[in-house]
């Protein structure tokens, strides 16, 4: 199963991934890993009606996820989408293989400090990634394809 990319995005779907994300990958399906999004029928029609002709959509929970993405199917082109670092720590630990994390988008909370452009951790994000980084995962921060990428060492808390 070719995972061409695992994205945080706390959006989910919206421009940056259809507009951007999608077509520099050449995704032909997208898997939102989000619990509260699964279970949520409007939200799941709302990124849906988002997505381009052509680009299949799953919405899915972390251990459905798993057990989808193991599974040998065609071979197809998958952006999988998360809304956050824990969310990707929850998906390697339970057994999907991949080895790198694009940190693209997490918003302003209290909470949170800035550590690039629409970049914002909080304690639990930056232990996230470190476990992932711990487990070789390669990290990246960046919102866009054409973005320069933030420097590995700023998401995990510690000067470049």
């Amino acid at each position: 199963m070719p995972i061409v990319l695992v994205r945080v995005d706390d959006r989910l779907i919206h421009g940056q991934v259809v507009m951007g994300w999608v077509p520099h990958l050449q995704a032909r399906e997208v898997v939102v890993v989000a619990e509260a999004a699964a279970a949520d029928e409007t939200q799941k029609a709302l990124m849906q009606m988002a997505m381009p002709e052509g680009v299949q959509l799953r919405v899915l929970g972390v251990a459905e996820a798993v057990r989808q993405l193991r599974e040998p199917e065609e071979a197809r082109r998958i952006l999988v989408l998360v809304p956050s670092p824990q969310e990707a720590l929850k998906l390697l630990e339970g057994g999907l293989d991949f080895t790198r994390l694009n940190v693209g988008g997490l918003h302003y909370t209290a909470g949170r400090v800035q550590l690039g452009k629409a970049i914002f951790l909080n304690p639990q994000d930056q232990e996230a990634l470190r476990e992932l980084a711990r487990r070789g995962v390669v990290l990246e921060g960046r919102a866009l394809p054409g973005d320069v990428p933030i420097d590995r060492q700023v998401l995990l808390g510690a000067a470049p």
